[in-house]
């Protein structure tokens, strides 16, 4: 089964911010600490291993074993979780919404890429011990990011009304979603495989975080995956310092506001612009922010205040009931996990880049920042059909009409580029100008006109010849647009729309081995795996 990679910068699918960024462009070097590659994990695991204390390793490693209790779990998994304890066990980490059945593709590369960036690192620093790590967003309140997925171009989906943090969400209703899917998804062994997956997941489970970690456990656990739920009373409990640090001096919003600034003068686009308190108060089916007002703290949307004195009082005794946003996010990560590196997409990166400052405010070592890797997987039917139409793996990248255009003029019996009559015009033209220059401006400003309106002309009619031609040529055309339509649903990236199970049915239990083989999250290059 063949690979190939193109750089990310030639699919016109990333920002020129990340772009950047992977070229290591000087103007960024001090968004970030260390670049992800090899030989710098070495001063990451020293700086990581001297701040992190023993104390949150066995707080962390008591509450993996408390969720895990109910979960059938692999012996490397286990002892994944036990290695935890150790000083010289280190993790990456990556994070994603509660996606209804994982949601589009790129969930599944994030945790292969994460999986194997700590195979490559145990083999280049033996003596420690890595752990893969999926971060569930179990306190992400944005239900309509997560409440359906694609199959085969029609949305699946879960409707309710609660509110709230996704994770303590029950599990009602998705029986009439799975009635929809399996009607859907066939049938044959790869497809029987499927059903039961979604059924366990979501039927035999009372929540969306418990139904989540079955799923994610199911599909990676011979890999030895962690799963990490930090809605929860013990881990929160570690990062009090900093949530109050936050409520009284509002240590994120000082230090992250400036840097989203010098981001902007740089000319990047800022991802996410901080508040000036970035906790939400939890409360059942409500997630809210908190707010500063004449100084008093309140809770969004409701009748919830407290005096400064009450809130700390609140965060001391229940810290369960405070959730970071975006902006803290991160670094309640940094603070539980003895983490080395966070995995993650370009809009991901993009907000990360912005909390450098933050964490040395609060000394806490900044992890490394690697980009996940993206795939574009084609079935053997549509490998056939691409090489059929010799298209280059670069050109399917296209915008459609760009690819259409450029495959028209490759194979037209006619030469429909005006590029040397355009030459030959200008050349005439020049003459012109020397006759004109020897009058007045006036004429020197009419043979101009004549020039552009003669050059327009020639433009107009390459653009109707190339038409015609597109006419003439419509079964290759029509061929192409539907390879490329089938290969970027909705002229967006696979991996974006369409979910893993439409790749199940065709790799079955080969799917994540092939993933695991052909994905090198450190070689920084778009992959087309082929089959």
């Amino acid at each position: 089964m063949p690979s190939d990679c193109i750089p990310f910068r030639d699919t016109n699918y990333f920002s020129t911010f990340i772009c950047d960024y992977l070229e290591k462009k000087p103007e960024l070097n001090e968004f970030y600490h260390r670049f992800p590659e090899l030989d710098n994990f070495g001063a990451q695991i020293k700086e990581k291993g001297e701040s992190f204390s023993n104390e949150n390793r066995k707080v962390l490693v008591d509450v993996l074993q408390k969720q895990y209790k109910n979960t059938a779990v692999s012996d490397v998994t286990n002892d994944n979780i036990k290695l935890l304890a150790n000083e010289t066990t280190f993790t990456i980490t990556t994070g994603h919404q509660l996606n209804l059945f994982t949601g589009p593709l790129y969930f599944l590369y994030k945790i292969v890429s994460t999986i194997n960036l700590t195979t490559t690192l145990k083999e280049k620093y033996p003596k420690n011990d890595f752990v893969p790590i999926y971060w569930m967003a179990t306190e992400d309140h944005d239900f309509d990011e997560i409440n359906y997925f694609n199959l085969f171009g029609k949305k699946i989906q879960w409707n309710r009304d609660d509110g709230g943090a996704v994770g303590v969400f029950d599990t009602e209703g998705l029986d009439k979603v799975f009635d929809i899917f399996k009607t859907e998804i066939g049938t044959g062994r790869n497809a029987e495989r499927l059903k039961s997956l979604f059924e366990k997941a979501y039927l035999e489970h009372n929540t969306l975080s418990d139904a989540t970690r079955y799923l994610a456990n199911a599909l990676f656990e011979s890999y030895g995956l962690v799963i990490v739920d930090a809605n929860d009373q013990k881990l929160k409990r570690l990062f009090i310092p900093f949530m109050e640090k936050e409520l009284l001096e509002q240590t994120s919003y000082q230090n992250v506001q400036p840097k989203a600034n010098k981001l902007e003068k740089a000319g990047y686009k800022v991802q996410v612009n901080p508040r000036e308190i970035n906790l939400f108060y939890l409360a059942e089916g409500v997630r809210e922010r908190i707010i500063e007002q004449d100084g008093d703290y309140v809770v969004n949307e409701t009748n919830i205040r407290w005096s400064k004195n009450e809130i700390l009082k609140e965060l001391t005794e229940f810290p369960e009931r405070f959730s970071p946003n975006v902006m803290m996010r991160p670094l309640y990560q940094e603070v539980i996990l003895p983490n080395l590196c966070y995995i993650g997409g370009g809009g991901e990166l993009a907000y990360w880049l912005e909390l450098k400052d933050y964490f040395d405010a609060v000394a806490i070592p900044f992890p490394m920042l690697l980009l996940r890797n993206s795939v574009l997987m084609q079935t053997k039917k549509q490998t056939e059909k691409v090489n059929k139409l010799e298209v280059s793996d670069k050109d399917l990248f296209l915008k459609q009409h760009e690819l259409i255009n450029r495959k028209v003029r490759q194979i037209s019996n006619i030469d429909i580029n005006f590029d040397t009559q355009k030459k030959h015009l200008e050349e005439q033209f020049k003459e012109m100008y020397e006759l004109a220059e020897q009058t007045d401006v006036t004429f020197v400003n009419a043979v101009k006109a004549q020039e552009i309106k003669q050059l327009k002309g020639l433009d107009m009619l390459e653009k109707r010849l190339l038409k015609a031609q597109r006419r003439k040529l419509s079964d290759q055309v029509k061929r192409l647009a539907e390879i490329q339509n089938q290969l970027f649903p909705n002229q967006s990236l696979q991996e974006r729309n369409t979910n893993f199970s439409e790749m199940y049915l065709e790799y079955g239990e080969n799917l994540i081995p092939t993933l695991i083989k052909y994905l090198n999250p450190l070689k920084g290059e778009f992959v087309i795996i082929k089959e």
